[in-house]
């Protein structure tokens, strides 16, 4: 079957209906193969696009979760920055009380 698909069809017998009515039958049958094609093609080409999308939507995801890990260890990296600057801080006043007490006592 899918041989005359392909094939040219050949001209029918003018003289005979059941020819006329293969060929007819033949020209029908190739142009929805045609059409079918076509939409194939179609659709193929959507289903490149949707994975395109899909690999685009997933490496967004990726960057995503890569761009939280980063926003937590900054955060956590901050606190920690931010809890050794207040101990600096401490430890720079109990300094200037003790100069300041030895500038008392002098």
């Amino acid at each position: 079957m899918f041989f005359f698909l392909f094939a040219k069809p050949l001209p029918p017998c003018h003289d005979s209906m059941e020819s006329m009515q293969v060929f007819k039958q033949h020209c029908q049958i190739a142009e929805e193969y045609r059409e079918v094609k076509k939409e194939i093609a179609l659709l193929e080409e959507r289903k490149k696009e949707l994975i395109a999308k899909l690999d685009q939507a997933e490496k967004e995801k990726l960057d995503a979760a890569q761009l939280a890990r980063e926003f937590e260890a900054l955060t956590e990296e901050n606190r920690t920055l931010k809890l050794a600057q207040s101990q600096c801080v401490e430890q720079l006043e109990k300094l200037r009380i003790q100069y300041q007490k030895r500038q008392g006592s002098s």
